[in-house]
């Protein structure tokens, strides 16, 4: 008798912390969500994958939806709560909400609005979201909670695929649209990240010593070194070798040889020393595209007066 009613016990027992378990094993949704958001860091951050393809495309759900889907997750954690369709717009449109008051919030701490910290704020973000809507779900009972089937989503589509309808047409029908879903999301793919090319040019100007366009010397001695800074942005959609001539009256005072990746700004201050004095002397700012030397790729000038 005390041996049967051992065994019951341990049995119990047994299945109590088995049930347990389940019930705190993390929801399907939140682990898609917590992989993709890993996802995002390694292949935007890491050096071997951040040049690849899989940075936009993941990249994109991390600002555009996840950080949405996890807040709606946390604040309406039943089944009940919201029906598919809100949940997917709202976790949109929260997304678009949540990532600029992120943003905003970032331009207030010395670490400013660049990429590492802009990911990291998202991935707290997120990652204390999913940690909430988990530990308010494990609240709530199994048959109320929400979650996301992945696995009768996809039986359901596969039943509906290969099971024999009684009219032919629908199936038909079912596999020219399931076809066409797949295509679209491709053809979005394929242009992010395949972006069409724009206009091939070269931004080059100059700015004064404070760093704005103003306060240029213009009043200098022979002999006596000026400054200014030089400004080169590359948009030719290749990595280019530019060379930076500083002329007055054809007299040679300084040459710089620079490469600058696409998308990429080259600044710099640039000295010059003028030896021969005159009034309204052309100082001539050149830049020459790959070892062309023929004519200027760009060019810029100032007028300036040299005392002896």
């Amino acid at each position: 008798m005390k041996s049967k009613l051992i065994m019951d016990l341990m049995n119990n027992s047994s299945h109590g912390s088995m049930s347990r378990g389940i019930r705190r094993k993390l929801p399907s949704d939140l682990m898609v969500v917590l992989v993709l958001t890993v996802l995002t860091i390694l292949f935007v951050l890491v050096p071997p994958f951040e040049k690849t393809a899989f940075r936009t495309i993941l990249g994109l759900p991390v600002v555009l939806f996840l950080p949405g889907y996890s807040l709606i997750a946390a604040l309406f954690p039943r089944k009940n709560d919201l029906d598919a369709i809100e949940r997917i717009a709202l976790s949109f449109g929260l997304s678009i909400a949540v990532v600029p008051l992120i943003g905003l919030i970032l331009n207030f701490t010395p670490w400013g609005i660049h990429l590492v910290p802009i990911i990291i704020s998202l991935t707290l973000f997120i990652f204390i979201m999913v940690f909430v809507a988990h530990s308010r779900r494990l609240q709530i009972p199994e048959n109320e909670k929400f979650d996301v089937n992945f696995k009768k989503i996809y039986g359901s589509t596969k039943a509906e695929i290969f099971t024999k309808h009684e009219n032919r047409t629908d199936r038909i029908l079912t596999i020219v649209l399931l076809i066409s879903i797949i295509l679209a999301i491709l053809m979005v793919v394929y242009v992010i990240v395949t972006p069409k090319q724009g206009e091939k040019f070269t931004e080059f100007y100059l700015l004064g010593p404070g760093g704005k366009a103003e306060g240029y010397p213009t009043n200098l001695t022979a002999g006596n070194t000026g400054s200014v800074i030089v400004g080169v942005v590359n948009h030719e959609y290749t990595t280019v070798n530019y060379t930076l001539r500083v002329k007055i009256n054809e007299e040679l005072l300084n040459e710089q040889q620079i490469q600058i990746e696409h998308n990429q700004t080259w600044e710099k201050t640039i000295n010059f020393t003028p030896v021969t004095p005159g009034n309204s002397l052309k100082l001539e700012f050149l830049l020459y595209k790959e070892n062309n030397f023929t004519i200027p790729y760009r060019d810029t000038h100032l007028w300036v007066n040299v005392r002896s």
